[in-house]
């Protein structure tokens, strides 16, 4: 049989080489006439709707037609219905406006109907003729939508979807207060609700107002550890009638705003800077010049002083210092400044020289003439000979309220010796990172020493460091079995805070007599016992049972410490598993 086919025209051959139905287009445009009658006679009355729904479909059909293609689609909507798509959509949308059967079942019906790849349809929002792709995307009321709409309607759901999500604390945020010792028991305080939601509007806020110390003290410490105080919102922190600054980290800051610090706030009496690496021998000169009434000093970094301005500094306002903290000094800062400092600052109570590279032997001889020091803390880089350290400490020791001595590694016995029989009102001790002294050094200076019992203990890093022979001599170096327990005895009932990490030869007998049953260390609150791999679930949940006021533990390095249980309330920092669950509630495993 044979097809008699008419002649083409040039119109018809255009439409056919571009995939282009007649028919399709004459469907489409029945479609757009019904949907337009469809929402024309949505607010007439029901019965008028439904007497015009019986005449609104394709023109010239018969009634025969009509009632065959209703069954049809009747149960095509039946069949559709029953899927299991259909079955997921309902679900999706339960207690939405369009949640009903019969409008979800039409728009799968269309979606089947609907034009096939290749083929051109009109965007349903904004009219523009495209072609059809498999990743063409629905619009809201059932219509296809070109790729430029289709990608601002998935970014308007990506935003609406973000604003639907509650806020929630990350693990970022959880390690972050872990760290600081905090373990959150559920909702924050007002107080620090406010504080950081002004640290989250903090470019929108011209001044803080009448707020107090405490208050400023803590909004300047969230500001710094967002790395958000500026130049612009150093502003909000200076008021003329303080006399006290605190910014943790200036780091940001230019020079110009350390003058203008000391120029708005005129009556400061306590300077607490840090990071401050943009002061210069201009902002000293500006000090100087200005006779600020400054008691209290700590600056940090501030390595752009050069030698000269700090020996100005001292000379002119020496005499009325009474504590100086210098941190974090490699350009300048050597033993002629320490000199100029210890003979004008008469009345200095308390000295902190911090990882200042170029201070040596002669800054021990200096520091050793300052007769009302109370508070001294030394942490050296330079090798210091041992001669002059003694002679400092038979000087200051009777004075001194708390000491602090880091890196001085040719320290041997005769410094613990010598704490022993000087030292009586000694409430912090800090000796760390030393490689000579021996543990019964140690337990000479903690057995019958007449000074009252110590709050707080650092002899973290005091071990044999011959790696060949991790077990050390066979006489203990650093703080080892015995000379921990020594310590325990003597300063246990009062110790609130506790570190011996890297004491690698204190041993297991040792923890266990120490924290064994019965004792209890009431006012502990911070231990580290990092690098002991001794430590284990067992132990540690000793040290929950004999401490009832521990908040923090550190236990970094030790890799048998994997399930233990934590009370509510205490941070383990550290262990196997430290990164799941910060705490666990529930009694201390025994």
């Amino acid at each position: 049989m044979q097809y008699i086919r008419g002649p083409h025209s040039a119109l018809t051959d255009f439409l056919a080489s571009n995939n282009i139905s007649a028919a399709q287009i004459h469907q489409d445009y029945q479609r757009r006439v019904r949907q337009a009658e469809r929402e024309a006679t949505a607010n007439e009355p029901a019965d008028e709707a439904e007497e015009e729904d019986e005449y609104e479909d394709n023109d010239g059909e018969t009634a025969e037609q009509r009632k065959k293609r209703k069954r049809k689609e009747a149960a095509t909507l039946a069949k559709i219905k029953q899927s299991k798509e259909f079955a997921r959509r309902k679900a999706r949308r339960t207690g939405e406006p369009d949640d009903d059967d019969d409008v979800i079942a039409r728009e799968m019906l269309y979606e089947k109907s609907r034009p096939m790849p290749g083929q051109l349809e009109n965007c349903e929002l904004c009219s523009k003729r495209f072609t059809v792709t498999p990743y063409s995307k629905t619009g809201p009321n059932g219509g296809l939508l070109c790729a430029k709409c289709s990608k601002e309607v998935a970014d308007d759901e990506r935003k609406s979807k973000a604003k639907k999500r509650g806020p929630r604390t990350g693990r970022r945020q959880n390690q972050s207060n872990l760290l600081d010792g905090i373990v959150q028991q559920g909702a924050l305080s007002l107080v620090e609700m406010c504080a950081k939601k002004v640290a989250d509007n903090h470019n929108d806020i011209e001044e803080f107002g009448d707020l107090p110390s405490r208050l400023l003290q803590r909004l300047s410490q969230i500001f710094s550890k967002r790395r958000i105080l500026t130049s612009r919102t150093l502003n909000l922190f200076l008021r003329p009638e303080l006399n006290f600054i605190d910014i943790y980290d200036a780091a940001k800051l230019e020079t110009d705003d350390f003058h203008k610090i000391f120029a708005i706030m005129p009556a400061l009496s306590r300077v607490n800077l840090r990071f401050a690496g943009q002061i210069k021998d201009r902002v000293v000169e500006y000090m100087i010049d200005r006779d600020l009434q400054v008691r209290q000093l700590q600056l940090d970094a501030a390595n752009l002083v050069s030698d000269t301005y700090w020996r100005r500094l001292f000379q002119k306002l020496g005499s009325q210092l009474e504590s100086l903290k210098l941190s974090n000094l490699d350009f300048s800062f050597d033993d002629e400044t320490v000199e100029t400092l210890c003979k004008n600052c008469t009345a200095l109570k308390r000295l902190k020289l911090k990882q200042c590279w170029k201070i040596g032997t002669n800054s021990l001889q200096a520091i050793s003439t300052l007769p009302t020091l109370e508070h001294l803390s030394l942490d050296t880089v330079k090798e210091t000979e041992i001669e002059p350290l003694l002679q400092m400490m038979n000087t200051l020791s009777p004075s001194l309220r708390t000491l602090s001595l880091e890196g001085f590694r040719n320290a041997d016995d005769r410094l613990l010796d010598l704490i022993h029989d000087k030292c009586r009102l000694l409430s912090k001790l800090r000796f760390s990172d030393n490689t000579l002294c021996s543990d019964s050094g140690f337990v000479n200076l903690f057995t019958n020493w007449a000074n009252p019992p110590l709050r707080l203990v650092d002899l973290s890093s005091t071990r044999d460091l011959d790696n060949a022979n991790p077990d050390g001599p066979a006489e203990a170096i650093g703080l080892a079995s015995q000379g921990f327990v020594a310590l325990m005895n003597h300063s246990g009932s009062t110790l609130q805070k506790l570190n011996i990490s890297s004491c690698r030869h204190i041993s297991r007998a040792a923890f266990e007599e120490v924290f064994s049953e019965g004792k209890t260390y009431p006012c502990l609150q911070e231990l580290d016992v990092s690098f002991h791999t001794v430590m284990d679930d067992f132990l540690i949940g000793k040290i929950f049972q004999s401490c009832p006021a521990i908040k923090k533990v550190v236990a970094f390095a030790c890799f048998n410490v994997r399930d233990v249980q934590v009370p509510v309330g205490v941070a383990l920092v550290g262990g196997l598993k430290a990164q799941h669950s910060i705490v666990v509630e529930g009694p201390a495993s025994g």
